[in-house]
């Protein structure tokens, strides 16, 4: 079983990178492109044996508590099988 994390700034935090990648997208021709936000995931293995329950509470502390800022960014947690 895996778990992915996707971690991005909150909606009310400027996304310089995500501004950059905007206005070079227009640059290239693609002024439909009205924003872009930026942001990482992480894939995470788990134990064999692990059920899908105690994954998602660990994962969803290890991204609150490790992986996102939660003052500037925000997650969300995927269980893959």
């Amino acid at each position: 079983m895996k778990a992915r994390v996707f971690v991005s700034f909150k909606s009310t935090v400027l996304d310089p990178q995500g501004q950059t990648i905007c206005s070079k997208l227009h640059d290239l021709g693609y002024p439909a492109i009205a924003d872009v936000r930026q942001g990482k995931f992480f894939d995470i293995a788990l134990a064999a044996g692990t059920s899908a329950e105690q994954a998602r509470r660990d994962i969803e502390i290890i991204a609150q508590d490790v992986l996102a800022n939660p003052v500037i960014e925000e997650y969300r947690v995927e269980i893959l099988d």
